[in-house]
């Protein structure tokens, strides 16, 4: 069972996605909050797997709460509501620890796929976007073919899978590998080329010359 805390300062919308995600078997919203300071409160004391977060709200926004929470609990999942795609918040709140974003307008159904996504560890980051998000990371983190270079032929091995999607225990059935070997794969990966996390990984990989 994933356990979600819907953050929406409309009151409808939010109660009318609780609504609609609870008829979903393997989905359970357990709190819902309609600002960011009341998310960061109801994450201490809920602890859920994954949050949808709304970027545009009063006293406290996404962004910031994305922030606060990404630094206390770095292992929960958080996915972006938005309106736009190419809201600045949206390339905002990434960069501050979410896994990716969702329009508010898609169905409930395509809300549920992308929560099981993020809660399994993949980036949600739709092809209209991902090439501002990396243009951003490059800029922030550049990456150079020499960087690249100090990679070994099995780390770059495992950087494509990332770019893939592929979780560590998806990378470790397809190399044979063991989970751990994986792990200290990904952070020797993630240090050697100065990357956040596994999604500025993931969308390094997209770029990565076949």
């Amino acid at each position: 069972m994933i356990s979600l805390l819907l953050v929406d300062d409309q009151e409808i919308f939010r109660q009318g996605l609780a609504t609609l995600l609870a008829t979903e078997e393997d989905l359970e919203v357990i709190g819902q909050a309609s600002n960011g300071r009341e998310a960061i409160a109801l994450t201490e004391q809920l602890q859920p797997d994954v949050i949808l977060m709304d970027v545009r709200m009063p006293i406290c926004d996404g962004v910031s709460a994305t922030r606060e929470i990404h630094q206390r609990y770095p292992w929960m999942r958080i996915l972006i509501l938005t309106t736009f795609e190419d809201d600045e918040y949206v390339w905002q709140s990434l960069q501050a620890g979410a896994m990716g974003y969702i329009l508010k307008r898609k169905s409930s159904e395509q809300m549920a796929i992308a929560i099981r996504a993020v809660a399994q560890g993949y980036s949600q980051l739709s092809s209209a976007i991902a090439p501002k998000v990396f243009a951003n990371l490059k800029s922030a983190h550049p990456t150079s073919t020499d960087a690249l270079n100090q990679l070994s032929s099995r780390e770059l091995e495992v950087l494509r899978l990332i770019g893939q999607g592929k979780n560590n225990q998806e990378i470790a059935q397809t190399l044979h590998l063991s989970i751990g070997t994986v792990k200290n794969y990904v952070t020797q990966i993630l240090s050697k080329l100065s990357l956040r996390d596994r999604v500025a990984a993931a969308l390094l990989a997209q770029h990565l010359p076949v």
